[in-house]
This record gives C-alpha cells, structure tokens and sequence, in this order.
C-alpha cells in the first residue's frame, strides 16, 4: 500500500476529485481484510483493518503484536491487543494478506 501526495495538476481539482474517488475506493475494498503493518520502532501489528483518517492514523480490530526479534527465524509468541490504534507517522510499510485479494496464501504488498 504506497501513499502519495495528491497535486491537482494542469487539469485542476477534476484530476484532484477523480484520484480521491479511487484512492476512497481502494482504501473501501481493503476493509475488514488482514493487514500487517510494521512500524518505526521494529514492532509488527497484523490485524483486521476497519479505518484510517486524513493523519494516515490505522485502526486494526482483533490485532497482534509480534515484537523485533534479535533471531530473524522466530517471530517469538504475539501479544494480543485487540483494537488498536497505529499512529501514521510510526507506519513503516503495509501489507495485505494476498489470500484476501486475489486467493493465494499469505502477505503480499498491496499497490
């Protein structure tokens, strides 16, 4: 999932208007799918996504949180949170899970 800085360009706020409705309904198709977000300081959070804002802030439902492991092998136990709230400024990357897509096992980047 790649955010981009919408400018309106020689078009005006037409070309402004049509990329909001597609990203609206992009981000509209990803909810209630598994996504796994990674943040700034290491953690990774995968979780059911239910919302976003104008901040890029995340919601997650029934979220884990596994933590940076020194042994790249083991992810270690997750913790469960539940609902949480992912800041979007400690968002590092975004993935979907593929099998929510397009029927294949696993995560892969969404763009």
């Amino acid at each position: 999932f790649v955010y981009r800085q919408i400018s309106s360009g020689p078009s005006g706020q037409g070309e402004l208007s049509s990329y909001s409705s597609r990203g609206r309904q992009k981000l509209e198709s990803l909810l209630n799918k598994n996504m796994r977000i990674r943040m700034t300081d290491g953690r990774t959070l995968v979780g059911l996504f239910l919302c976003t804002d104008r901040d890029c802030n995340v919601i997650l439902g029934s979220a884990q949180e596994f933590l940076k492991s020194s042994d790249s092998f083991s992810q270690g136990e997750p913790r469960v949170l539940g609902l949480a709230m992912i800041p979007g400024h400690h968002v590092v990357s975004i993935e979907v899970e593929s099998d929510s897509l397009v029927g294949t096992q696993g995560f892969g980047s969404s763009q």
